[in-house]
């Protein structure tokens, strides 16, 4: 079995350091007796929706969780339509059938891989109530154009942020866009926690407040439930963690930067296209992921060479078994199905040193003679 010399992700490298002050927020939890929805998770929703730049945060189970009780809370059901994009993690789209919605499906931005706000325009029906812009490895979608077309056609704007914790559009975080903004916890996100975690964000108090209820069976007070909910409650551990975690975030995407500042330095001149920031924008890189002739014989051989790699995704929600009722073929989203077969994630941790990044790059300059330009 091959040695892995530069992992893909590295979790003991950014944990080792908090392990103590983990360990005491675990116990401050188990020394409380609350261990569902109580002051940690209170607090978490109050310092990351401060981070985000609004005013109301609701914690729920994870990001998926995030999104449907977004879509829920602002009256999106069956006969609406939701248009988002297929190349995204599977979630962005169940959430739109878990509140019984028809998914709406258009193509992205060559140069980003994210939401092209004219095919937005272009995919808008009388039935259109929502869309998700899917700010996708750590870059925002065009959040004003976006936004200002559905101010003009009376949508609603649910940002998909899952992916993007402290990233910038002209200054304005990501989550201080929309009617609503969804993040995940998972682990390995720019900001994780142990398990599973997630967040909704909003200006809207009375969005807020029936989000809230929503996510613990539609209650308004104990045993008082005003209307059907679910149980989506995050766990006091979880948001221990994760409130750690917050307090380096700032630090840990300017590492990321600093880490994707090497790879474009050794990178450069590679038969690649590597990730771009559009003026305005600051990435905070959750992923690097350069597209590349060769895909997958390129990630073999890297595999081979002991650095570990990502595909995301490999195969674009249109395409997937599950989304077959949409009658979507590859030639229907031409962008985002080239794309899938060439983007690979490479190495990406605010740890990562400069040898390792210079390690990645020689592998991946070795890799790259023995791929033939043009080879699938």
């Amino acid at each position: 079995m091959t040695e892995i010399r530069v992992p893909f992700v590295d979790m003991q490298a950014r944990l080792a350091p908090l392990r103590d002050e983990i360990l005491a927020a675990c116990a401050r939890v188990l020394d409380s007796g609350a261990f569902v929805m109580g002051p940690e998770a209170a607090a978490l929703e109050e310092e990351f929706s401060r981070f985000c730049g609004v005013e109301h945060g609701v914690a729920v189970s994870n990001g998926t969780a995030a999104l449907q009780v977004a879509l829920l809370a602002l009256g999106v059901g069956p006969g609406d339509e939701v248009i988002t994009v297929a190349n995204t993690f599977i979630a962005t789209v169940e959430a739109i059938s878990a509140v019984g919605a028809t998914p709406v499906l258009v193509d992205v931005d060559p140069a980003t891989y994210l939401m092209d706000p004219a095919r937005f325009e272009a995919a808008v029906t009388s039935r259109t109530r929502a869309v998700i812009p899917v700010h996708l490895y750590g870059l925002m979608c065009d959040m004003p154009a976006i936004s200002a077309i559905a101010r003009r056609r009376g949508i609603r704007v649910v940002e998909d942020a899952c992916q993007a914790h402290g990233a910038t559009f002209g200054g304005r975080v990501a989550g201080s866009f929309a009617d609503a903004a969804c993040f995940s916890f998972y682990p390995a996100k720019n900001l994780g926690t142990i398990g599973e975690g997630g967040m909704v964000v909003t200006r809207d108090a009375a969005l807020a407040a029936r989000m809230r209820s929503l996510r613990s069976h539609g209650e308004t007070e104990r045993y008082h439930h005003s209307e059907p909910g679910w149980n989506l409650r995050l766990g006091e551990v979880q948001a221990a963690a994760t409130r750690v975690q917050l307090r380096h975030l700032v630090s840990w995407n300017a590492g990321r930067r600093r880490v994707a500042h090497w790879y474009g330095e050794a990178l450069a001149g590679l038969p690649l296209h590597l990730p771009v920031a559009p003026a305005q924008r600051e990435h905070v890189y959750h992923l690097y992921v350069v597209q590349a002739d060769g895909r997958d014989r390129l990630r073999a051989q890297l595999a081979e060479a002991g650095i570990g790699t990502g595909v995301h995704y490999p195969v674009p929600v249109h395409e997937q078994p599950a989304y077959a009722s949409l009658g979507l073929t590859a030639a229907d989203l031409p962008v985002t199905s080239a794309a899938a077969a060439r983007l690979l994630s490479l190495p990406m941790y605010a740890e990562m040193t400069r040898a390792q990044v210079d390690d990645v790059a020689s592998c991946v300059a070795r890799a790259l003679e023995a791929v033939p330009a043009g080879s699938a």
